[in-house]
């Protein structure tokens, strides 16, 4: 294959570790800044306080694009020749981290409903978001293994 190739496709690859982490973080913070709007709404209509911690649980799923990041530097540095590996790692990780901060997003949504419903339970609402986001942390680590494994540029 004509290296120029082999490099836009490995570049692709890092690429897409990113840009599907981000798509994810993008749906999740989405949905959970939906159910906080709706939640608030409903706080200012009961006449209570609105609870601020509804934007820390909005914004838990942006975190994942950090890893999509950290990805993405390392899938660049892939040896052109070993294209289709960078190519494969990038997206199938880019794609389980962005759907763990989409699904993170769907369980922060249901979080601030309760949280905002009972003013209660926030540091366990956090706990099962970090659980979730736990699969995104182990995507990325056993993607950067399997590329320590491949000879880089």
């Amino acid at each position: 294959m004509i290296d120029s190739t082999a490099r836009a496709l490995v570049c692709l690859g890092a690429f897409a570790s990113f840009g599907f982490a981000a798509v994810g973080s993008v749906i999740g913070c989405g949905l959970a800044a939906a159910s906080a709007i709706g939640s608030w709404k409903r706080c200012y209509a009961q006449g209570k306080p609105a609870p601020f911690q509804l934007s820390i649980l909005t914004g838990v799923p942006m975190s994942q694009t950090f890893y999509g990041m950290i990805l993405m530097y390392a899938v660049i540095g892939i040896d052109t020749q070993y294209w289709i590996a960078a190519l494969a790692i990038g997206l199938l990780g880019g794609l389980g981290i962005g759907g763990s901060a989409a699904y993170q997003g769907r369980a922060a949504a249901g979080a601030c409903d309760s949280f905002a419903e009972t003013n209660q339970g926030f540091a366990n609402n956090l706990l099962a978001l970090g659980i979730v986001e736990t699969i995104a942390i182990f995507v990325m680590v056993f993607a950067l293994m399997f590329i320590g494994k491949i000879p880089l540029a």
